[in-house]
């Protein structure tokens, strides 16, 4: 029986003779060619001045926070529903991650829930855009503009999503990006860091070089105790083939999503948003459903299922206050209310009108 996977990377011979040459040629001098080269490509996709090419999402997370001062006894604002790399780099800096609700729609950050949750400790909001569903940035915006705070954005799974005419990760202080195997485009593992700021992006440089300042030219001479979350030439080649093929992948989520959504149409459930507002669009990296109450479906039961069937499929994200190392109080009602309701649906590149069908049917008949 055919596997059908929930997420998997689209390779064509662009990727693999990217790498072939890296493998061949990518030393010496050369070692750095194919990260500059795609560092360039995706800052000019993004309009945006500055990116840095990371070995994770996390890693270029941290640095950010790191590099804007965030340290001991700070607070940062984040909806609770989200995977713990979004709130971890607070963690490692000795700041307290502070969890508020999401919307019922978008399964993002409530921004009505924002300012009752603001101290004087309060440093910074991380908007994170959930499964490519977008944030509203202009009320997050304004809120920190009001008490003077920073805003960033983790666009790990939001490739392709565009809110006014801005896309994902190019609206706040600096944005970041997931290039996970399972993501719309891939490195195979990285991230990438981005933002209009030079200030910030030269301290992210000099913290992602031991804490060296580039601009020095005494050797191996740190200034600051930094980091080292490069990307490796070998991932960036393969970034390199994806960016060149990257409106295409991101067609081809869109195109996936709307064909669950016609087809789970009929049944009581929530899906990514549909949007009609002027120039904003999503990438849909990952289709998911939250189920209706009244319909009093197993999750576990569907996705047992699910694998019976050589089907794969997710959990929705636990509330992270419900974490054992955050020992947070449930009282964040709608992310505890739908958390167990909802699922991933496979959303592969390569995956055929038939599979998308055997899926929906499957849930159909949970009904």
């Amino acid at each position: 029986m055919k596997k059908i996977h929930y997420t998997k990377p689209s390779i064509s011979d662009l990727e693999i003779s990217n790498v072939l040459d890296a493998i061949k040629n990518g030393w010496g001098e050369k070692c750095y060619d194919y990260i500059y080269k795609f560092e360039d490509l995706f800052k000019k996709h993004l309009n945006v001045r500055h990116a840095i090419a990371t070995s994770s999402c996390t890693g270029a997370l941290h640095m950010g926070l790191s590099a804007l001062g965030i340290t001991t006894n700070d607070e940062v604002i984040i909806a609770d529903i989200n995977w713990i790399a979004s709130a971890a780099p607070i963690t490692y800096l000795g700041a307290k991650p502070i969890f508020v609700d999401i919307l019922p729609n978008t399964w993002c950050i409530d921004p009505s829930k924002i300012e009752s949750a603001i101290t004087k400790k309060t440093k910074a909001i991380i908007a994170v855009h959930l499964y490519g569903n977008l944030c509203e940035m202009d009320e997050i915006r304004r809120i920190a503009s009001k008490y003077n705070l920073y805003v960033i954005e983790d666009a790990a799974e939001a490739i392709g999503s565009v809110y006014k005419g801005n896309k994902a990760g190019s609206m706040g202080d600096f944005g970041v990006f997931s290039l996970h195997g399972s993501k719309t485009i891939t490195t195979g593992e990285g991230g990438i860091f981005v933002t209009d700021n030079t200030e910030l992006y030269e301290k992210v440089s000099n913290l992602n070089s031991h804490g060296r300042n580039l601009k020095n030219p005494k050797q191996f001479w740190s200034e600051t105790i930094g980091f080292k979350y490069k990307i490796s030439n070998l991932q960036a080649a393969i970034g390199c083939a994806q960016i060149a093929r990257i409106e295409k992948l991101i067609k081809k989520k869109r195109s996936i999503f709307f064909k669950y959504h016609k087809l789970l149409s009929h049944m009581n459930l929530t899906m990514n948003p549909v949007v009609n507002e002027k120039n904003t669009e999503y990438g849909y990296w990952m289709p998911t459903i939250i189920f209706d109450e009244k319909l009093n479906i197993d999750r576990e039961k569907l996705l047992q299922k699910f694998e019976d069937n050589n089907i794969d499929g997710r959990v929705f994200f636990y509330p992270l206050s419900s974490l054992p190392m955050f020992k947070g109080k449930k009282e964040n009602k709608v992310s505890y209310d739908i958390f167990n309701r909802g699922i991933n649906l496979p959303s592969f590149h390569e995956i055929t009108d038939q599979d998308i069908e055997k899926v929906a049917k499957m849930i159909s008949n949970e009904k």
